[in-house]
């Protein structure tokens, strides 16, 4: 790629671009999607370093925030548009004559903020893909080097697909003459204007059709009838997102006389501050300078902005308020701020309120979106809000940030990170931009629209002895394949379900050579075998092991053509996600037998395989994978070593805890969770002890293991096991001792009503883990006033429980390592876990330094002040006497 620093070398650029583009009009649809897909999935993978280049640069804005930007940019649009056609015939109907065809328009400019300097870059150059078009950005010279570098990745993968070589361009050392240059070149045919007022004018005065965006002044209603929680949750999420900077976030906030004072305490209990007069005219002062928006405040931590207005403020605020009456430019607080700083007018009634809210949007945010927290039964409100308030994306009880880039919160509105706002705005659409609006569309005329679900195996037989009886159901069946590990093979234990077989007829063979952490080199002599045998079931006998061996062998065995980096691609949601897998089951079904009680994977749709030449661990999840029969029989189970007992029962704690408390929590996962916490409380302690002298304890345990995997498998976990996978990977900590390391500091942590940043996710109404938490604990009978009283004795509960099964309570006390190999190699467990697939389920939304602080109190011991709690009732389990094999209070919805 040529670099680009003068109007000499940018006219060479676009002849490169151009002939590339010439070339790439004539892909087939199969091609540009192919291509697309390795893009997004490149520059998903790429979502951390680019994020962290981009806050460096530019110094504004969360690294984590931008990870998040980034994570939307590539996979929720790929997601959206990668079955849409945009090559040849879009659309046809014979019977009527019509036929539409799609054509790409050509070299497109891309003109990239410096506020979302990569994530923009990455969402303009895969709608280019998409569209079979080239495009040359021009990044803000800010923020040149992480923007070339975003247009860098997605270009090398698509070239790396197949795509032209110069089909995407960018120049170097951006100036203004040179994007003046760039926009009115005669081969440039669309121009993507995404900045501020300045570019944007320029890019609709280059004499080119452009698609730009209009300023965001975005104001928030809140009625009578809203969810306060709710409304000021919503709020607080949305204008904490990277430090306030995407354009559709919230700038001021609007209340009812009657419900002012409870809404503006409902902010402080979640960490806003209020300005005193004072300081509101210090604040004031640095918001516009000069009559324009003061760029020093742009992205800037809240620390930062009371900083240069010269006060201090509380620790952990979140967001920064003033309280207004102007709206005008007299007033600094009623124009776009850019910046975790947010106005506050009261309203006389709703009428004044859409009217504020209007005279807002007209003052400096025509088009672009409000929002209105009410009812949602509340037609009338709804209804006068959407007519009065001139705005392209009227968002109804959403965080606008997140709802107005779309998909997140409804998906029905496309997900875009270039907003058009009509005409009120300047633009020339006023909807969200998509692929469809970078295509040319012949019409030939010839004469003549989310849901959830709970997922688990259709099968699940338990009880003593149910084995021999549940394997008769394969009658009719004529060949299995038995995985296991080779100490479950020499003891004996694949005797009874090799008995069964035989007796039923069918023919089967054993592959006992799966290890811990099964590799893809195992794996693959596995399916060697499989391949040959040809089963039309395949059955794992033996832990979470030779259960992630099965499922991979079953998964390679149906479908050779898998690949791996697309199906271990971290997803927001499992429902959404790039990677699509077939379903199983057409050669074979899969029947999981656990015979330890821990993992939970007989009932979960989630493997683990590594593949060790490349030292990479490929964490697999998709509900394809989950069998088709679980046999649960505690007979197996017997006979488990103690720390496999203590371990396994652990993790299984651990496994309905986090479920318990995950955002994707349902009705139907909240119950199991409960139950298989009860469970463990109770028999853990006896089954560590007495082993087989107490098969009861024993059958518990293992009905404990199975129904917090149902949970999880459904409502996902958190960071404890974020941490927990990284400790293992590194330190070989075993997983479920890992876990208990962590699990107590983990609940301290999540137990907060006002976090300073929440989980991403719409099922998510508002922070309410210490809640949770708290009935958790009252299930348990540990008793506790208050909130903070319960949480406290439930982690007294767990620690005491920990004690009983010989677990340590530091996790220095478990690492090989010194202490300073330890803290060598914390940055990489801590950036590692902050990526794991479990975070973002995690009620708290954690920062990278935040799992560093949890790592090193772990690492310590250090969980300050823990109530003791007294064993009971003779046989070692925790709480009051209450605590009963047989107590079942009523399950409490979330």
């Amino acid at each position: 790629m040529i670099k680009v620093t003068n109007h000499q070398e940018l006219e060479e650029l676009i002849k490169r671009v151009k002939n590339a583009q010439t070339q790439y009009a004539g892909y087939t649809q199969e091609q540009v999607d192919a291509i697309f897909k390795k893009a997004a999935l490149a520059a998903n993978a790429a979502r951390i370093p680019l994020a962290k280049l981009a806050v460096s640069e530019t110094a504004m804005g969360v690294v984590e925030d931008k990870v998040i930007k980034n994570h939307f940019a590539s996979e929720m649009i790929y997601n959206k548009y990668k079955h849409d056609k945009t090559c040849g015939v879009v659309e046809e109907d014979k019977s009527f004559g019509f036929q539409k065809i799609a054509e790409p328009v050509g070299i497109l400019a891309g003109i990239v903020p410096t506020t979302n300097p990569t994530s923009t870059a990455i969402f303009k150059a895969l709608i280019a893909l998409k569209t079979r078009n080239g495009i040359i950005f021009s990044p803000h010279p800010r923020a040149k080097q992480c923007t070339l570098e975003a247009a860098k990745v997605v270009l090398d993968a698509a070239v790396a697909a197949g795509a032209p070589e110069n089909i995407i361009g960018w120049i170097d050392e951006p100036t203004v003459p040179l994007s003046q240059a760039l926009m009115q070149h005669p081969d440039v045919k669309l121009i993507l204007a995404t900045g501020g007022p300045g570019m944007v004018k320029a890019a609709y005065s280059s004499g080119h059709p452009s698609l730009g965006v209009g300023a965001g002044n975005t104001p928030a209603v809140i009625d009578s009838s809203a969810h306060i929680k709710m409304a000021v949750s919503s709020i607080i999420l949305s204008k904490t997102f990277d430090n306030g900077m995407i354009c559709a976030s919230e700038q001021s906030v609007i209340v009812l006389d009657n419900v002012y004072e409870e809404v503006r305490q409902e902010f402080i209990n979640r960490g806003a501050y209020f300005l005193t007069p004072e300081e509101r005219e210090k604040m004031g002062s640095k918001i516009i300078v000069n009559g324009r928006l003061n760029a020093e405040i742009v992205g800037q931590p809240v620390e930062k902005l009371a900083e240069l207005a010269g006060f201090t403020l509380p620790e952990q605020t979140r967001v920064i308020i003033g309280e207004v009456e102007k709206i005008g430019t007299d007033e600094p607080f009623s124009f776009e701020k850019l910046s975790p700083v947010l106005a506050m007018y009261r309203a006389k009634n709703f009428e004044d309120a859409v009217d504020k809210a209007g005279q807002l949007v007209e003052f400096g945010g025509r088009g672009h979106t409000a929002v209105l927290y009410t009812n949602p039964a509340n037609a009338d409100h709804i209804k006068r809000f959407e007519d009065q308030v001139q705005a392209s994306r009227v968002l109804i009880n959403t965080p606008s940030s997140q709802g107005a880039i779309g998909d997140i919160y409804n998906f029905r509105l496309d997900p875009s990170l270039t907003l058009g706002c009509g005409t009120w705005g300047g633009n020339s659409i006023s909807e969200n931009v998509g692929p469809e609006h970078l295509l040319n569309i012949k019409t030939i005329a010839e004469r003549r629209e989310n849901m959830l679900w709970f997922r688990i195996p259709p099968k699940v037989y338990f009880k003593y002895g149910s084995l021999p009886i549940a394997l008769r159901e394969l009658a009719g069946k004529e060949r299995a394949f038995i995985v296991t590990d080779k100490p479950i093979y020499d003891l004996g234990m694949t005797a009874s379900v090799e008995e069964v077989l035989a007796e039923i007829g069918i023919k089967y063979d054993i592959f006992y050579d799966v290890e811990p952490d099964p590799s893809l080199e195992t794996v693959q002599r596995g399916l060697t075998l499989m391949n040959t045998f040809k089963p039309d079931v395949i059955i794992a006998l033996g832990g979470g092991s030779p259960m992630d061996a099965a499922k991979i062998m079953w998964l390679m065995y149906e479908h050779p053509e898998i690949e791996f980096e697309g199906l271990a691609m971290r997803f927001m949601d499992i429902r959404k996600r790039v990677y699509e897998l077939p379903p199983l089951g057409e050669k074979a079904m899969m029947v999981a037998i656990p015979t330890t009680s821990g993992t939970g994977s007989e009932v979960t749709p989630f493997a683990v395989v590594t593949d060790r030449r490349n030292d990479i661990k490929y964490p697999l999840a998709d509900y394809a994978l989950t069998p088709n029969m679980a046999i649960v029989d505690p007979e197996l189970v017997l006979n488990m070593p103690k720390s496999l007992t203590a371990f396994g029962g652990v993790d299984a704690l651990t496994h309905a805890l986090e479920a318990y408390v995950s955002v994707l929590a349902s009705e139907y996962t909240n119950g199991l969770a409960l139950e298989a916490t009860r469970l463990i409380f109770k028999y853990l302690p006896s089954a560590y002890k007495n082993g087989a002298n107490d098969p009861k304890a024993r059958e518990k345990m293992h009905y404990a293991a199975t129904m917090a995997g149902m949970a999880f498998a459904n409502s996902f976990l958190g960071i404890c096991h974020s941490m927990a996978h990284q400790l293992g990977a590194i330190f070989h900590v075993p997983h479920g001792l890992a876990n208990a390391m962590l699990i107590s500091h983990v609940i301290r942590y999540n137990a907060t009503d006002a976090p300073f940043k929440q989980a991403t996710f719409s099922q998510y109404k508002y922070p309410n883990a210490k809640w949770r938490y708290s009935r958790i604990a009252d299930y348990l009978h540990l008793g506790g006033d208050t909130e903070d009283e319960k949480i406290n004795h439930l982690i007294g509960a767990i620690e005491e429980l920990k004690r009983q099964v010989g677990i340590p309570a530091a996790l220095k006390d478990v690492i090989k390592e010194s202490e300073a190999e330890f803290f060598a190699k914390l940055d990489e467990v801590a950036d590692q876990a902050f990526d794991d697939q479990c975070t973002g389920a995690n009620p708290r939304y954690p920062l990278i330094e935040d799992l560093k602080e949890i790592l090193t109190k772990a690492y310590h011991g250090d969980l300050g002040e823990v109530p003791d709690v007294e064993t009971v009732n003779g046989n070692g389990a925790i709480g009051d006497t209450n605590i009963k094999a047989d107590t079942q209070p009523a399950v409490p919805t979330m």
